[in-house]
């Protein structure tokens, strides 16, 4: 990916912001001038665009009509916002299109369809869930294991899936993670038929909102909105560019120290989602020791993760691959996400924050990523 544009098909924390009023460009970058003119360019070539659109619509650009619903599905609330002459169709379409795939894939309710599987150990998938599945088993190969769907059972033992949380003994994660493999499910693409493996379980979690969002991103070309904007439980995707032709400025809060509502850095962007994933959105606290314990699981040990970084940031046109990205990568540290993004650098661009309070960006993104803090620049070359 190169830049911060994404292309309309079919952003664990990121907030939509234009509160923001004055973000320093991002230290670090030699090129920083080259990078504002770039942007700048960029934002008088979308304002063209979206003149074009509402001229074509035959709407003044005064009186554009918008809708938003709030809504709480898929355990998380979510804020579906729509730009345009059919906005409050599009906007209910995309209320009922989540909670259709709510229904669908919940694991809490043996009456979904992923509950069926689990329950059964086998079934046929709709086209839906079939797509997630297939991209699950392709993020599984790509991050070598990082992002593995078979995490269900030790995301059960933990407690994550109820709310009802304890710190297993070791002898139980041992045998729960003998259950955690993505290589042992059986998958016919032809049929659409997926087998488990004896008392697995799976999980589509970590990938469902990033689905979720691109779906509601077609819907809104369907009904031919001008612009748009979706934010999943923080999961954020947006449509074309604002109404006024600017980008969407998404806020990256501190991982810090969350609930401060402060930011870490600014990603201005178009067509794009834009996706966290961190330590600090969900957790407990062992009573008996004081450790905290996160939701973000490493399939190779069953516990929390614990890598080098606080949370990652994924800007990509497709939601679902951000999504899935955003919880690998996390669970991949620093080094090995970066060795990732090489080799997959025009699929996603990320944003990192370490342990250590530095922050990582590739640099396609540079140009229009924004912070006052220094920023190291991850280029493509190692």
């Amino acid at each position: 990916m190169t830049g911060c544009t994404g292309t309309k098909k079919s952003i664990d924390q990121s907030l939509l912001t234009d509160t923001v009023s004055s973000i320093e460009n991002a230290s670090g970058s030699e090129n920083a001038e080259g990078q504002g003119r770039e942007a700048q360019n960029q934002a008088v070539h979308n304002k063209e665009l979206q003149d074009q659109k509402i001229q074509s619509s035959g709407i003044q650009s005064a009186e554009i009509p918008s809708a938003t619903r709030e809504i709480f599905a898929m355990d998380t609330y979510m804020t579906i916002t729509g730009y345009g002459e059919q906005c409050e169709e599009a906007v209910e379409a995309a209320v009922a299109e989540v909670e259709r795939l709510d229904a669908l894939l919940s694991v809490g309710s043996e009456e979904s369809e992923i509950g069926q599987i689990n329950l059964t150990g086998s079934g046929h998938l709709s086209e839906e869930t079939a797509m997630m599945v297939e991209k699950s088993l392709e993020l599984y190969q790509d991050t070598k294991g990082a992002f593995d769907i078979t995490i269900y059972p030790m995301m059960a033992l933990w407690g994550f899936t109820t709310g009802n949380f304890r710190v297993p003994e070791e002898e139980e994660i041992a045998e729960t993670l003998k259950l955690v493999d993505c290589g042992s499910l059986i998958y016919d693409s032809g049929t659409r038929l997926l087998t488990l493996g004896e008392r697995q379980g799976i999980d589509l979690g970590a990938i469902a909102k990033g689905f979720t969002s691109n779906r509601l991103m077609e819907i809104f070309e369907e009904y031919d909105l001008l612009s748009g904007v979706v934010s999943l439980g923080g999961n954020v995707q947006c449509y074309g560019t604002k109404t006024d032709g600017s980008l969407w400025r998404c806020g990256i809060q501190n991982p810090l120290n969350p609930e401060s509502g402060n930011v870490v850095g600014i990603v201005q962007v178009s067509d794009c989602a834009v996706i966290t994933s961190g330590g600090y959105e969900r957790y407990f606290t062992d009573e008996a020791t004081g450790k905290t314990y996160h939701h973000i699981l490493d399939p190779s040990t069953g516990i929390s993760a614990d890598s080098d970084l606080l949370s990652v940031t994924i800007v990509s046109p497709d939601g679902m691959l951000a999504d899935g990205l955003s919880t690998a990568c996390f669970i991949l540290g620093l080094e090995k996400a970066t060795d990732l993004w090489r080799e997959k650098s025009d699929s996603f661009d990320m944003v990192l924050v370490t342990t250590d309070e530095k922050i990582y960006v590739t640099e396609p993104l540079t140009s229009c990523f924004s912070s006052k803090k220094e920023v190291n620049i991850i280029s493509g070359d190692k």
